[in-house]
């Protein structure tokens, strides 16, 4: 059976979705659905560094890979987390070569990069072998880079894709269509060529191309993967519960709380 990182390699048909919460309770149960893996966002949620660690100890109790995505393209913010042992990392706004390259080096020990050494969880806190995680582990880890900017797609992904070191390149559609005057309009004619553009880029480069979307509407899903996108994260747990409940709400206000009259049933 392939690994996750065998997978994303060979371009496989990926499925992930978000966590936002601090919770472990929660990541636990959504780790328990069947998901590919679990994005634990930092980005764009309160989490702190202890909520990232009890999230990834949640992941692998229910048997699901966590990729974290870390607030920015920053060794020292990466550090912390690499050292937790994630299934893998992604890097946001990642918009050159040059920001590319340094993204990669921080996940990699010398000579191939510049990761400092002091691994904890990722080594079972001194019960694994470190020679084995500096020359094997570290290195089957996930690396994903998130390009979100037309700069970048039109001028710079070609470059960055010579890295022999990404596993995937996901884009972000809110920041792109941010990066041309349109946010919130993720499906505006110039939006949708530039996510196209960056797609073929990808895959022809024999990347796994993918994508970051809250929504979880079928169609829109759906369209990505119709569009060259094997790698989709989508959802978030919050919205997972706010979708769940309200069609049970509106289900019973709709068919069991009204009669014809207006009454209880």
């Amino acid at each position: 059976m392939k690994t996750l990182k065998e997978r994303f390699q060979s371009c496989d048909l990926i499925t992930g979705m978000h966590i936002c919460l601090s919770d472990p309770a929660v990541t636990e149960l959504c780790a328990n659905i069947g998901y590919d893996f679990l994005w634990v966002e930092t980005e764009h949620s309160p989490m702190d560094y202890q909520n990232v660690l009890m999230n990834l100890i949640a992941a692998k109790a229910g048997g699901t890979p966590a990729i974290v995505r870390i607030p920015w393209n920053d060794a020292v913010l990466a550090k912390r987390v690499l050292e937790m042992g994630p299934d893998g990392i992604i890097f946001p706004m990642v918009s050159s070569k040059e920001e590319c390259d340094r993204a990669i080096a921080a996940t990699l020990y010398p000579p191939l990069g510049n990761r400092g050494f002091g691994p904890q969880r990722a080594v079972g806190y001194g019960l694994k072998s470190a020679d084995e995680y500096v020359k094997k582990t570290s290195l089957d880890m996930i690396r994903i880079i998130q390009v979100e900017t037309e700069h970048c797609i039109e001028y710079e992904l070609d470059k960055m894709l010579d890295n022999p070191w990404i596993d995937c390149v996901m884009l972000g559609p809110c920041d792109l269509a941010a990066s041309i005057g349109k946010l919130p309009d993720i499906t505006c004619s110039e939006s949708v060529r530039l996510q196209d553009k960056a797609l073929s880029k990808i895959r022809k480069a024999g990347k796994s191309a993918g994508t970051s979307i809250g929504s979880t509407d079928q169609r829109w899903i759906r369209s990505w993967f119709d569009r060259g996108a094997n790698v989709i994260s989508c959802g978030t747990e919050t919205a997972h519960i706010i979708n769940g409940a309200r069609n049970t709400l509106q289900m019973i206000k709709g068919e069991l709380l009204t009669s014809d009259e207006g009454g209880m049933v």
